[in-house]
Order: structure tokens, then C-alpha cells, then sequence
């Protein structure tokens, strides 16, 4: 249940901490008070889209944050203890909208990302929005709605796992086929590609030593001459080499140390700068004793190098991944290979899947019946009671005219309605006039919620096109379905707001150059007052008043006769 609702700057709300009650409570307030904002900040804290549209004037930031107790919502409180976001029997949900656009959402002071707010909503609240019966009349959502009142949700994973096993190994199955026509053509290239390749020796194939080999031996002359003049250079010409000069020095320098013995250390550095010169004559004379040149290793490299730039270029790859690209080629010929087998194998897997496909479905078309009938026994029993007696109300399933499984099963699933006696039924989008399909579309919402978990429910002006005593009973339905559950309704119908055990009035303030709204709950006094302002409009009698308050006495003490 949602114990508080707090908004900071959001539209035309400031500031905003509303505690909510359990039961049914209205929120009511003349048109344009911001009733709407309301319901956007509970849509945007549950996860709906955002953008920095929605910060107040002259503020960095929006904020909502919702309160909740779990001890009505065991399905949330599983989904939070799965997600190591559990938090005792409460649970806080925070989003803020910053001027970039970007938003932050938390759960129990634990950012999440948008798509793990949305699974949690799903277990806390549920939104009817003011146009709910412009969706009822598309196929998809009138098959939705049955399956949630027959309680189809295990089945309905089941066949749709299935057909998804189903899909894929017929894909694989039908692309097997297509390449098995020309897989003979296809298996004598990939066989001649991969004898190109494996002329590399691609098990000890290393591109970059191969290059470096043939450098070293195409400029092995100049790698000779210009060594050879170096080793002279640093030790071999006795009279003008480094070592013999350092050597010279050193002498010099070292009989200078009886009379400047400070002279000792750096003679030191020289000896040991001779000993590396020394060593490194002695390392080049070595490389060097070992190079030699080899004509026919040249000219077996150059031919290697040039195969392989022309495979890069006819597979369009780089050096490094022609080992890769013989792994694939070989990896792609052996399937083609055992292709046949794999037709047979996948050719039995298919069929079994569309068998169990088939035996889920069948259960699932057959529970789609069952749960129809009951449907429709009390959607035709709810609309007579809202202004259509002689409206008739069915459910009709039929086959899909498709041989393939599909997803969510083989039927199609369609509401008609007959409205007067001795006419056909027909889809409601044909028959029932504005009036009559908010009638049907709030029947329907209030028969299937009975049979949902959902601990809070909110119904936005779902009332609208109706009056008169037949508000009188919708807002009766409204309020028994708040005896197991949290109900919220925004509504302008005073037979609706009488029928609540809370009243929450929204009011606008436009003292200022910015307009505020602003929501407080009403006591008995201010509800009556409120519902005669519903009822009457700008005159407000005292006659006006006295039905305001028999209304309000009436819906507290008589409600035996809500079913």
C-alpha cells in the first residue's frame, strides 16, 4: 500500500508530502487545478519516460518519492529480497529529474536503472488512465485482460518458451535446407581456400616475424658495412677507438690522484663506461660473426609475404587474422559436411516442439474458454447494473488462420457486445457509443481486478461520460473493490467522491507569477462543501448542501447492497 507521496518542484508543484490512506480515496478540484500532476508524478517515480519539461520554473531539479508497506504486496516483497533491494516491510522509491533531462531512479536508497523500477512497479501499482477504453477495443489488449482474469500467466510462458525454441531451431533448420541446394559448389571453394591458406603453416604462423626476418635480410649488407665500421669505431682501431682513448684518459687521470685524490671517483665512471664500450664490442662482434647471407631464404620469405598480402586482399582481412579466418572456413566446412545429419536431427527436434507447442496451446485455448464464459457471466450482469439492461456481453475465441505456432498461443480472442435485445452481437468498436464503452471498459476493470494481487490501484477519470445514478453505482463498485485493496480515483462525479473513505481536494494558487497547486485532505465538514461544489457549481444553496451531505451520510452507513 502506498503509505506517502512527496513532490519537490514538479510542474506546478513546489512542494508537496501527502500521507495516504487505505480504502478508497477520491481526489477531486475544479478543472485545471493539477489533479493530472498527481498521477505524472506517480507515473514518473514508477517509471515513466522523463525530460526536463516536467522541473518547475526557476528550480535545478524535480523530485518524487513514494513510501510503501509490503505487508500487502508479498509478490514485491519476493522481487526485492531476489534483487538483494529489500528493506524490511518498507519500501522507497525515489526518482529525480534533472535539467539535462537525464534522471536517477533508487529503491530503497539503491540506484537502479529504469527497466528494474519498472519490474518492481508492476507489484505495487496499477494505473487505469482516462482513455483505457480506446485500448480495449484492439484484439491484443482484449486477449491480455482475459488472461489475466483466467489466471493464464503459467501457460502463457510455457507456450511462448516453446514457440521461441520452436522458432530458433526452425530457422536453423530452413537455412540448413537453402544451403544444402548449392553446398557442393560451396564445400570445393571453402576446400580451396583453406589449401591456400594452410600453405602458411598456420599453426606457427607469426606475421610480424616474418617481416622482421626478411628486413634483416634484404638489408643485410648495409647492416654488415655499417656494423663493422661501428665495432672499429668503439675497439678495434688501436690508435683512434673509443676504448683506446677511454683507456688513455684513464691513465692520464689516474696519475693525477696523488696530488687531487677527489679525481679518484670520476676516473671510476670512466673505467666503468671502458668495461660496457668493451662489452658491447665485444656482443656486435658476435651478431655480427653470425649473419650471412642466404639468397634462397630471401627469396622464400618475399614469396610468403607476397601470398599473404594477396589473401588479405582477396578475403579482405589483415595478416593477424588469416589464422582466424582458416578456423571459420574449416568450422563452416565441416557443417556443411555434416549437414545432412543435422537436417535429420533438427528435422525431429522441430516436429517434437510443435507437438508439445500444439499440447500447450490446446490447454491454454481450453482455459481461455473457461475463464470467457465466467468473464462475460459477469461483465453482462455488471453492465446491466450500469445503465445497459438489456446489454448482453461475450467473449468469443476462435482459431487463428495459421498452421505456425505464433506467440501467446492459436487464438483470437474478441469482446462483443450486444446492447438492446433481438440484435446480433457485434465488436464493441461497431455498437457501443462513447458512453456505453466507458461503461464496458470500467466493468471490465473492475471484474478483472478482483482477481489481481496488486495492492494499490488507481483510476483516472475512468467515470467519465457517465452520471446519475449510474455513477452512483460505479462509484459503489469502486469502493468495494477497496476492501482488499488501495484504491485511488480522480473524478468529477459527486456520486463517485461520496462514495470514498477519503478526500483529497487540489487546489491552485495564483497569487504569484508562477502557479501553484497544492493537495489537502478534507474533513467531513469540507467534503460536504466540496461534493455540493461538484454538484451544484457556482450557486450553492443550502438545499444544494443537504444533498451533499445525504449523499455522503448515505454511501458511509448503506453500502450492504454493493456486491
Amino acid at each position: 500500500m502506498l503509505l506517502n507521496l512527496s513532490i519537490n518542484d514538479l510542474a506546478v508543484v513546489k512542494t508537496l508530502d501527502l500521507d495516504m490512506n487505505g480504502g478508497m480515496s477520491v481526489l477531486t478540484g475544479e478543472t485545471g487545478a493539477g489533479k493530472s500532476i498527481l498521477l505524472t508524478a506517480l507515473g514518473l517515480a514508477l517509471g515513466d519516460r522523463a525530460d526536463s519539461g516536467y522541473i518547475r520554473p526557476n528550480s535545478k531539479r524535480a523530485e518524487i518519492n513514494l513510501e510503501f508497506d509490503l505487508s500487502d504486496a508479498p509478490k514485491a516483497k519476493t522481487w526485492l529480497e531476489e534483487n538483494e533491494l529489500d528493506d524490511e516491510q518498507h519500501c522507497l522509491i525515489r526518482r529525480v529529474i534533472n535539467h539535462d533531462g537525464r534522471s536517477k531512479a533508487y529503491i530503497n536508497n539503491r540506484p537502479v536503472t529504469l527497466q528494474t523500477l519498472q519490474e518492481l512497479s508492476e507489484k505495487l501499482v496499477e494505473i487505469h488512465g482516462q482513455h483505457a477504453h480506446l485500448t480495449l477495443l484492439h484484439s491484443e489488449e482484449q486477449r491480455r485482460l482475459l488472461d489475466v482474469f483466467a489466471g493464464n500467466q503459467a501457460l502463457l510462458e510455457q507456450v511462448n518458451a516453446c514457440f521461441q525454441q520452436w522458432q530458433q531451431s526452425n530457422r536453423e533448420l530452413q537455412a540448413l535446407k537453402k544451403a544444402s541446394v548449392d553446398s557442393i559448389e560451396r564445400e570445393e571453394l571453402l576446400r580451396y581456400q583453406l589449401d591456400e591458406l594452410q600453405q602458411l603453416d598456420l599453426n606457427k604462423f607469426n606475421y610480424a616475424e616474418i617481416v622482421d626476418e626478411h628486413s634483416k635480410l634484404a638489408h643485410l649488407e648495409e647492416i654488415l658495412s655499417t656494423g663493422h665500421r661501428q665495432l672499429d669505431l668503439l675497439y678495434e682501431n688501436d690508435e683512434q677507438s673509443l676504448n683506446r682513448l677511454l683507456l688513455q684518459s684513464t691513465h692520464a687521470l689516474n696519475d693525477l690522484t696523488r696530488f687531487a685524490p677527489d679525481i679518484e671517483s670520476i676516473n671510476g665512471i670512466l673505467n666503468e663506461a671502458q668495461i660496457q664500450i668493451e662489452e658491447a664490442a665485444h656482443q656486435l662482434r658476435r651478431y655480427l660473426d653470425n649473419l650471412e647471407a642466404d639468397p634462397l631464404r630471401l627469396e622464400v620469405l618475399e614469396n610468403q609475404i607476397g601470398m599473404i598480402q594477396s589473401l588479405c586482399r582477396k578475403h579482405h582481412v589483415q595478416p593477424e587474422e588469416l589464422p582466424e579466418l582458416a578456423t571459420n572456413l574449416e568450422q563452416e566446412l565441416n557443417n556443411l559436411t555434416h549437414s545432412g545429419e543435422r537436417i535429420d536431427s533438427l528435422t525431429d527436434k522441430v516436429e517434437k516442439l510443435l507437438a508439445k507447442y500444439g499440447e500447450i496451446a490446446d490447454q491454454l485455448t481450453r482455459q481461455r474458454q473457461q475463464g470467457g464464459q465466467q468473464l462475460q457471466t459477469r461483465i453482462s450482469a455488471m453492465i446491466k447494473e450500469l445503465g445497459m439492461p438489456q446489454g448482453e456481453f461475450i467473449v468469443k475465441i476462435s482459431p487463428l488462420n495459421s498452421s505456425l505456432p505464433r506467440t501467446d498461443g492459436q487464438d483470437k480472442v474478441e469482446f462483443l457486445v450486444s446492447a438492446n435485445p433481438g440484435l446480433p452481437a457485434k465488436p464493441l468498436a461497431k455498437v457501443a457509443s462513447g458512453g456505453e464503452l466507458s461503461r464496458i471498459s470500467l466493468a471490465i476493470q473492475v471484474t478483472t481486478s478482483h482477481d489481481k494481487t496488486t495492492p494499490t490501484m488507481i483510476f483516472d477519470e475512468v467515470d467519465s461520460g457517465i452520471g446519475g445514478s449510474i455513477a452512483e453505482i460505479v462509484g459503489q463498485k469502486l469502493r468495494a473493490l477497496s476492501l482488499n485493496r488501495q484504491v485511488m480515483c480522480v473524478t468529477h462525479l459527486p456520486q463517485v467522491a461520496s462514495q470514498a473513505h477519503h478526500h483529497l481536494y487540489v487546489s491552485k494558487n495564483n497569487r504569484s507569477d508562477i502557479t501553484t497547486s497544492n493537495v489537502r485532505p478534507l474533513n467531513t465538514e469540507e467534503r460536504v462543501e466540496e461534493i455540493a461544489r461538484m454538484l451544484g457549481g457556482v450557486n450553492i444553496t443550502e438545499n444544494t448542501l443537504a444533498h451533499a451531505r445525504e449523499m455522503l451520510f448515505q454511501s458511509i452507513t448503506d453500502t450492504s447492497s454493493v456486491s
